[in-house]
């Protein structure tokens, strides 16, 4: 099934083919480490993490770049707040982006930092001045972006309708007000590197450009990020990359829209701002994956109170289905090695054959789905289609460990691209809850029904969830 992918550069769905076979580059812009991750940032660090998943899922291998902005402005002004070093700063919110993004299941990716990369961002400038594309100012270096013909072919906007847009200060030291700075001549104070023209730092926009072309090549095939870096920050990324090398930056442009909170735009001017870190305290970063996968990453994303009640429900219907599958697996097997005969003969062909057409099907509607540019909420859709088929099949009697094993596999094959799954740890019950569940099953073998369920809430309150299955009784905790 041929993979397509929505490129912005282009505005057109297209055939993924990547650069080499069999292999895929692919970088997305990190986060500006002097605070915590917002949920915002969330919504780009988990789809990402889901495109690399997937195209590892259909077999490429994938080399996965997000870096780390550890010096700028925003860390410059909050380390002096703070009494603190950038370095300092810096080091303290990168160890919380990865235990926070470990809470969303997101996985590993390559992460460099910028203050790790100055040879090669130097280097990157001096090329570019050597190829008269930018200029030395007063100490700092500008590209001069009206020698880019191209510019403005990510957000699709002509170089005039742009020149107010640029997030850079309009000054005599420029040639032209769309001109965009690669290196800043250091402030008394700031920390500085030295460079051919004087101490500085890196400008914004060189940064990714020169990480880019270190750790994944000149040309990639998929540079990502929010909807919010199209311009100006991609736009210059490729300016400057394409004018360097001569060559694209990337083949395939993604962005994702934005998340908003209760219909209004995050910001925090407004007091509106969730951090992963306060949410994770509360919740579990799966039902958190589930809101940010429950919309297309092209449509703009709603997130408010309801939005996570209802993926908590539905990681749990996910979940509990998962977890019965095992359950009855784990207790058919344990029946049969106590009777040592070997593997049971396989029973109910008709429930099979049901279990193997219900199995087929929703993988083939995950694979279809995730095939049209990630199509996510489709794809959780078949897993629920998945979890419809796996209840049903609980209901039989005599369960077959084959039609078990298939649903089983199944799930975790979605799962290993989704990440919805959880399982507990075994746990012991005290003496107590333990002495409870058996009184309640005491209850129910002399029809006692009104004393079993007494139980039953009693065990809730305590965050304890019984459940009767057709081999007996199966708790968990909330």
């Amino acid at each position: 099934m041929t993979l397509k992918i929505y490129n912005t550069l282009t505005r057109m769905k297209e055939d993924f083919k990547s650069i080499e076979p069999g292999k895929v580059t692919m970088y997305a812009c990190g986060p500006t480490v002097y605070d915590y991750i917002h949920i915002g940032n969330s919504r780009m660090v988990i789809f990402f993490d889901v495109v690399r998943r997937y195209l590892e899922y259909v077999g490429y291998e994938v080399s996965f770049v997000v870096n780390f902005t550890d010096v700028d402005d925003k860390l410059i002004r909050k380390a002096n707040e703070m009494g603190s070093s950038v370095q300092e700063l810096a080091d303290k919110y990168i160890q919380a982006y990865h235990e926070d993004t470990k809470g969303l299941r997101v996985g590993k990716a390559l992460n460099p930092r910028v203050t790790e990369n100055i040879p090669e961002i130097v280097a990157f400038v001096s090329g570019l001045i050597h190829k008269d594309v930018a200029y030395e100012s007063g100490g700092d270096v500008y590209f001069r972006t009206e020698s880019f013909e191209k510019y403005g072919q990510i957000s699709h906007k002509n170089l005039e309708d742009l020149q107010h847009g640029i997030r850079v200060e309009v000054d005599g030291r420029k040639k032209s007000p769309q001109d965009f700075v690669l290196w800043k001549k250091a402030k008394s104070g700031e920390i500085n590197w030295s460079s051919p023209w004087g101490k500085g730092r890196p400008g914004w926009h060189i940064e990714c450009s020169a990480m880019a072309a270190k750790y994944l090549g000149e040309t990639i095939d998929i540079h990502g990020g929010g909807e919010d870096l199209q311009f100006p920050h991609h736009e210059c990324e490729a300016a400057q990359s394409e004018s360097l090398h001569g060559k694209p930056l990337a083949h395939y442009w993604m962005h994702n829209a934005f998340l908003n909170i209760e219909n209004e735009k995050m910001s925090k001017s407004m007091g509106n701002g969730l951090t992963i870190r306060q949410l994770l305290k509360e919740n579990r970063g799966e039902w958190l994956r589930f809101v940010i996968l429950s919309t297309h990453y092209r449509n703009p994303l709603n997130y408010n109170g309801e939005s996570l009640h209802q993926a908590e429900a539905g990681v749990e219907r996910l979940n509990n289905s998962f977890a019965n599958l095992r359950y009855r697996l784990q207790t058919l097997e344990q029946v049969n090695a106590a009777q040592e005969t070997g593997n049971l003969p396989d029973l109910g062909q008709n429930e099979a054959a049901e279990v193997k057409q219900a199995v087929e099907q929703a993988l083939a509607h995950f694979n279809r789905s995730m095939s049209e540019d990630f199509n996510t909420p489709d794809a959780i859709t078949a897993m629920f289609d998945l979890a419809a088929a796996a209840n049903r099949y609980m209901q039989v009697d005599k369960a077959a460990a084959d039609s078990l094993k298939a649903l089983i596999a199944a799930f975790e094959q979605m799962d290993a691209v989704l990440q919805l799954l959880y399982t507990e740890e075994a746990e012991s019950v005290d003496e107590e809850v333990d002495r409870l569940i058996e009184e309640r099953q005491e209850a129910r073998r002399t029809k006692n029904w009104s004393r079993a369920d007494e139980i039953r809430e009693f065990l809730i309150n305590l965050g304890i969830i019984v459940e009767d299955t057709p081999q007996g009784i199966r708790w968990r905790r909330k």
